[in-house]
This record gives structure tokens, C-alpha cells and sequence, in this order.
């Protein structure tokens, strides 16, 4: 993430916040791959962002990616995300925040399914599951 938390922010999370889910949210990182409490949850319910409770994604528009992290073609209606060109690591990207509360979700990438041809690539640790 280019950006970092303002203090007061900061304190509020690494109390809210587990440590693995402070580090991807506020820090920009990532979970191992096929760790994550989502990668291959297939029961129906939303997705929401594990800060600020905001909905993210349905079950509707998860797929099996094979990349070891939750894969949707699409956010859900009236998600509130941003997108920004992300260059870490040698490699041109496209970084997924939160617009609610800039929380690093994951990366979109233009390998995914129809209808959209989008994978949001999203670590399980940047969500919280409400079951249908």
C-alpha cells in the first residue's frame, strides 16, 4: 500500500484486527496462498470488509480461481472499492481498496470468467462472512 494509516486509525485497528488481518488490511500484505478461512467456501452468504463491515462481495460471484485465494468476476452492487496501479515487486498491478476505510483487499487481474473477464483476487483475511 502507498498509503498508511493515520494514527488514531492505526490504534483503532491493531486493536479490532487480528494480527494476520491488521498486517493485509493496513500493512498491504498477503496471506499465504490456500490459508485463508475463504479460498474454496463454497456455502451462499456476502463477503464484507473485515474493517469497516462494508459489503464487498455474494457468493454469487465467487469462483474457483485456482489461485488460492478467493476469486469473485465481480463486487457486489453498490460496493464501495477503489483501484490503484500497484508496482511492488518488479511487477505492474492493479491493487483492490476499500473506498470506506482504504483497507488493502487484494489485486484484480484480466484472467477471470464471464461475464466481466475479471478475477478479484481478495485474501480471506480482508473479509468477514455473513452466511445466507
Amino acid at each position: 500500500m502507498s498509503d498508511k494509516p493515520d494514527s488514531v486509525n492505526n490504534e483503532k485497528y491493531r486493536k479490532s484486527l487480528s494480527s494476520q488481518q491488521y498486517a493485509v488490511t493496513r500493512e498491504g500484505g498477503t496471506e499465504p496462498a490456500f490459508t485463508g478461512l475463504y479460498h474454496d467456501d463454497k456455502s451462499p452468504g456476502q463477503y464484507h470488509c473485515v474493517c469497516c463491515k462494508q459489503l464487498l462481495f455474494r457468493s454469487d460471484e465467487k469462483f474457483d480461481s485456482g489461485s488460492g485465494w478467493p476469486s469473485f468476476f465481480q463486487f457486489a452492487p453498490d460496493a464501495q472499492v477503489k483501484e490503484i496501479e500497484d508496482i511492488s515487486y518488479g511487477m505492474r498491478r492493479v491493487e483492490v481498496r476499500c473506498n470506506s476505510c482504504d483497507a488493502h483487499l487484494g489485486h484484480v487481474f484480466s484472467d477471470g470468467p464471464p461475464p466481466t473477464g475479471q478475477r478479484y483476487c481478495i485474501n480471506s483475511a480482508a473479509l468477514t462472512k455473513q452466511e445466507a
